[in-house]
């Protein structure tokens, strides 16, 4: 009897320790998942990340710590835990080989919303398409074309290519190009280009605008002209100026050519 009560104390004593050492480390740990969650939470918001990426990156912090401790918990009580590493190790395997393209989604989607190359509401071109930004999602991103059409592009496309941001500065040189005859007066057509656009009132004064004759073309002679204007007046101030220069350019009799090819034909005699 007595043998037994030693052992038992014996038994006690060695695994109680154990357990009460797996114990600390599960309750040291779920603090430490905790206090880690809560700083990547403050971290996400003083960056102000979309609430949806804050909760899954804090929850995935949270629950990736406290299982590693749970297994080192396991492993203070003697439990083989490399059979249970193996078997999480494959799990992830196959669950990202499975998941890749949605993963590739979600980390652009991410990377967006920590970067902020566009936010929105603003007007961009990206992912193959341009439009105004609806919604930044995990995954896609919501773009509305000028002719109201709705485009999601994966997150993955957008970040793999060149992003055209055009309304990060608040302004836009509006490029346009006028060709007129090589027998017009090009000292008149210059004037003609310069008076429309110092009379338009969306035109702004700095940057100045910029007429200038630009290329000796096959068919025509070419002007460039390159006012400034904000970006909300980009598309109305080119249609208006272009609409101006052909009705002014009539009046004046300046000639808008286009192109032409003289065909000779030669009778050739048997």
């Amino acid at each position: 009897m007595e043998v037994s009560i030693e052992r038992f104390m014996d038994l006690f004593v060695l695994y109680g320790i154990k357990v009460i050492a797996a114990l600390v480390i599960f309750v040291i740990g779920r603090w430490v998942a905790k206090l880690v969650h809560r700083i990547v939470d403050k971290v996400m918001k003083k960056r102000e990340v979309d609430g949806t990426v804050s909760a899954f990156v804090g929850n995935f912090t949270y629950y990736t710590l406290l299982a590693f401790f749970i297994v080192a918990a396991l492993g203070q009580l003697g439990i083989q835990t490399t059979s249970f590493i193996a078997v999480i190790g494959a799990a992830g395997l196959a669950v990202g080989l499975a998941l890749q393209g949605s993963l590739s989604n979600f980390a652009a989607g991410f990377l967006l919303l920590i970067f902020r190359p566009f936010r929105v509401g603003e007007y961009i071109e990206g992912g193959g398409t341009a439009g105004t930004v609806e919604k930044i999602q995990l995954f896609t991103t919501q773009l509305k074309t000028p002719d109201n059409k709705t485009v999601i592009v994966p997150n993955s496309g957008m970040t793999g290519g060149n992003i055209v941001n055009y309304s990060t500065k608040g302004t836009r040189r509006v490029d346009m190009v006028f060709g007129i005859s090589y027998s017009d007066d090009i000292d008149q057509a210059r004037t003609i280009i310069e008076e429309i656009i110092s009379s338009d009132e969306r035109v702004l004064k700095d940057p100045a605008s910029v007429v200038a004759l630009s290329a000796l073309a096959d068919s025509s002679v070419d002007f460039v002209a390159r006012p400034w204007v904000e970006s909300a007046n980009y598309f109305a101030v080119l249609w208006d100026i272009t609409e101006k220069v052909k009705k002014r350019f009539d009046e004046a009799g300046v000639s808008i050519p286009f192109p032409q090819r003289d065909v000779h034909l030669y009778e050739h005699k048997a």
